[in-house]
């Protein structure tokens, strides 16, 4: 269905479809407010401001509660009948992995959930069983503050995805890339710097705490480090380029175990911070 047609639904049954994408009574309310929509701008604006400036903690421990634990099929077809189909296809990476990485899977997120009391939230489009994995390892080392924020933006994500299989959406803004990205190049070997852990922070009382993190594509980059549409506020922010696993994997040793790289944002527009690595060097600047 389309924007005008989804307007024209019975307000209980929009909330109810609402709900399917983000199981967040509070987001749910308030975003009905709004109903009907008067534009794609509007749902899109309000999506993201009521989630990220008028929910709250309790808010995404409901929304995170309505997501089976990535790898638990059974789990997956009892408990989340009313969004099975789309929690199905978002983790289809899962269903192609090794034994050995279902079970790593199943052991990590039941690890995850014992350290945090809620389970491990990915936006699993796209990635493999063994991505995923990576992410949950490297995640699991978070304090439970740091994971909130990650996984609230990891939700958001995955509410798009489902917005978007809602209501046939054509406007740009649903598929824009990250505020912030990167691009790796292994000048080195001439190649993009694959699978790298780059982690996106910011100062929290003097101390450094990731916000999003993921690992580098083919193509040696991470287009939805940040949802779309969500902009940083100005101030210092770092990245962290977790160079020495990527050197390890090559069976190469490296001079530098990791690259941290602190700058500035100014305003809403796109901020490009690219990586050069060789074993013995790197660089960076800021690109377009």
């Amino acid at each position: 269905m389309d924007l005008i047609q989804f307007n024209k639904l019975p307000l209980d049954q929009a909330k109810e479809k609402l709900f399917n994408c983000c199981g967040s009574t509070s987001w749910v309310e308030k975003l009905s407010k709004h109903f009907p929509f008067e534009n794609e701008m509007t749902l899109f604006n309000q999506a993201r401001e009521i989630w990220y400036s008028e929910c709250n903690n309790a808010d995404y421990l409901e929304a995170f509660q309505h997501h089976p634990k990535i790898g638990d099929v059974d789990s997956l077809k009892k408990k989340f009948a009313n969004t099975s189909d789309w929690a199905g296809n978002e983790q289809s990476g899962v269903n192609t992995a090794a034994e050995k990485t279902i079970q790593e899977l199943a052991s990590f997120n039941e690890s995850y959930f014992i350290k945090n009391d809620y389970i491990f939230i990915v936006c699993a489009t796209g990635k493999s069983a063994s991505e995923m994995l990576q992410l949950l390892k490297v995640r699991h080392e978070h304090s439970r503050e740091e994971e909130m924020n990650i996984a609230m933006g990891e939700q958001f994500k995955i509410t798009l995805i489902r917005l978007k299989k809602l209501i046939d959406l054509e406007m740009p803004e649903w598929n824009q890339v990250s505020q912030v990205t990167t691009h790796v190049l292994d000048t080195s070997i001439g190649t993009p710097g694959k699978g790298i852990c780059i982690k996106l922070k910011k100062p929290v009382n003097g101390i450094f705490q990731t916000l999003a993190l993921g690992f580098t594509n083919k193509d040696g980059r991470i287009p939805d480090l940040l949802p779309a549409g969500v902009n940083l506020e100005p101030g210092h922010y770092q990245m962290c380029f977790d160079t020495k696993s990527y050197f390890e994997d090559l069976k190469i040793t490296g001079f530098y175990p990791k690259v941290d790289i602190d700058f500035n944002t100014f305003d809403d527009t796109h901020y490009h911070v690219p990586l050069l690595i060789n074993p013995y060097g790197y660089s960076t600047y800021r690109g377009s």
